[in-house]
């Protein structure tokens, strides 16, 4: 009996941090869009940029904080999702998991200079003079590069995107989830890759770019990993339910009844 309410509160916890976060961050982000103009600000020169941010204050350094660190939630329950499937000795989850992890970090990087490393530039490109200004602009574009486009928004997206994807072929292959979830996970996915174009213009002039694949492949996933959050509070095991192996032979797989359920 003991395993069986352990299973319980791991999934229901591991549900209840993956739409905490995503509710938690939607809402940071919200308030991040009305005050500063984000995500579109991330594309302008610095010299619209750093006197932007510098007017906002210590509030909206406040909100940049927010929103990393409620971002930041979801890396726990990514970790957790092999054990509450029962599939801890899937490599291919196991890796996906590893990417997903790790795109949590380098999105935190991404969402967390806006903290630590811009403030003192755009004070110091407010304050100084056309020299110090241009040292500054000089600075602020290798480290908006480095930080917001490589590591937040370009490694961040694709190895999040990775394991979206891995995780919905997963469902759709085993069933361990409604089938929905997994064809959703897939297309909003897809709809979230289109993104790169935009990441990729700020590096190669004349880049595609599909102006909505941002907003609505990082609203659609968002939506999508709170789906999943809901999934699993409201599909926790019963006592006696037979657990899900990690590797079924196919003829158990195969009389095993469908399940049913209801950017830096």
């Amino acid at each position: 009996m003991t395993p069986t309410l352990d299973g319980h509160g791991l999934r229901r916890t591991t549900g209840g941090l993956f739409l905490a976060g995503a509710l938690t961050f939607g809402a940071a982000a919200t308030v991040l869009s009305a005050t500063f103009d984000w995500p579109d600000i991330l594309r302008q020169p610095a010299d619209v940029v750093l006197p932007a941010f510098l007017a906002g204050g210590t509030s909206l350094v406040w909100t940049w904080f927010a929103t990393a660190w409620t971002y930041a939630v979801l890396l726990v329950p990514i970790l957790l999702l092999p054990a509450v499937l029962e599939r801890r000795n899937d490599p291919v989850l196991r890796a996906a998991t590893y990417a997903g992890a790790t795109s949590v970090v380098l999105s935190l990087i991404g969402f967390l200079r806006w903290v630590f490393v811009v403030p003192p530039l755009a004070e110091s490109y407010v304050a100084g003079d056309a020299t110090t200004r241009s040292a500054v602009e000089a600075a602020w574009t290798a480290q908006h590069q480095f930080g917001g486009a490589l590591l937040g928004e370009h490694l961040g997206q694709l190895l999040v995107i990775g394991w979206s994807v891995t995780l919905s072929a997963i469902i759709l292959r085993s069933r361990v989830l409604p089938r929905w979830l997994g064809i959703t996970g897939l297309a909003v996915s897809t709809v979230y890759l289109l993104n790169q174009g935009d990441i990729l213009a700020t590096a190669v002039p004349g880049f595609p770019v599909l102006d909505l694949a941002g907003l609505l492949g990082s609203t659609g996933w968002g939506l999508w990993v709170a789906a999943l959050g809901v999934v699993l509070l409201r599909r926790s095991l019963h006592p006696g339910e037979p657990a899900i192996p990690d590797a079924p032979e196919p003829a158990i797989a195969a009389r095993r009844p469908a399940a049913t359920g209801v950017r830096s």
